[in-house]
């Protein structure tokens, strides 16, 4: 099967500091959506021609990641009407589907504090909004009140470490971002997301022994497993990766 060919887009994860502790703002999509409808997610979307200096996509790397900042404050301001600061923005990983997904989307993944500012959202494409805890996402997911994609999910995972905004974006800041490229393999009652570092990745055999980084989604609750340990906030501290 030919793959599909990945399309480049950004998101831009909008934290602030809540009385519960680290918050970010997860956006609902339309549930009729073609694409990744129902879904939770946060502020962003394609790169369109005028995200690029010229008007014209560029496959330069230096010019895509700077397009896709670009991207990620327009998004945010459609989506959710707030001007963030393009200044602000912490780019922290890069994530592609399989090749085997109907659309692909090639994303760059910034974090940003929150402007101040109330959030608007349109009733189209969005339909409904509301600021979580890391944790508290997660939890909602494996109680079935709401739907997250890998990404999104073990994105909240490297967040739930941390107490505060400047914490969080201190320590991204600090490490190299990560590149996911996505695999899964079927297993029984469900699947299980492959990435990078984990023994079955390059033949897709969630059987084979050794390193794990996976995604289980496996009955109704999702767990990340990575050997070398989930993020902290102590050892994020000028690694060079998560």
């Amino acid at each position: 099967m030919t793959a599909v060919p990945a399309i480049p887009a950004a998101t831009v994860v909008l934290l602030r500091d809540g009385q519960r502790g680290l918050e970010t703002l997860m956006l609902r999509r339309n549930a009729n959506l073609a694409f990744a409808g129902g879904m939770w997610v946060w502020p962003g979307g394609r790169l369109d021609p005028d995200d690029y200096p010229g008007g014209e996509p560029d496959d330069d790397p230096a010019v895509l990641q700077d397009s896709a900042r670009r991207a990620a404050v327009r998004e945010a301001r459609e989506e959710a009407d707030l001007a963030v600061d393009p200044d602000s923005l912490v780019w922290f990983s890069h994530w592609t589907p399989p090749p085997i997904s109907p659309k692909r989307f090639a994303t760059w993944f910034f974090a940003a504090p929150a402007p101040a500012g109330a959030v608007h959202i349109d009733g189209g494409e969005i339909h409904g909004h509301a600021w979580m805890t890391p944790a508290e996402a997660m939890a909602r997911r494996n109680a079935l009140e709401l739907a997250l994609s890998p990404p999104t999910w073990i994105t909240l995972e490297h967040l739930a470490v941390f107490d505060s905004t400047d914490q969080a974006l201190g320590a991204l800041a600090a490490r190299s971002p990560e590149w996911f490229a996505t695999r899964f393999a079927t297993l029984e009652g469900g699947a299980v997301a492959l990435y990078d570092g984990d023994a079955g990745y390059e033949d897709e055999d969630p059987d084979r022994p050794g390193a794990r980084h996976r995604l289980w989604m496996v009955g109704d609750t999702w767990r990340y497993e990575r050997s070398s340990g989930p993020v902290s906030a102590e050892d994020s501290e000028g690694s060079e990766g998560s």
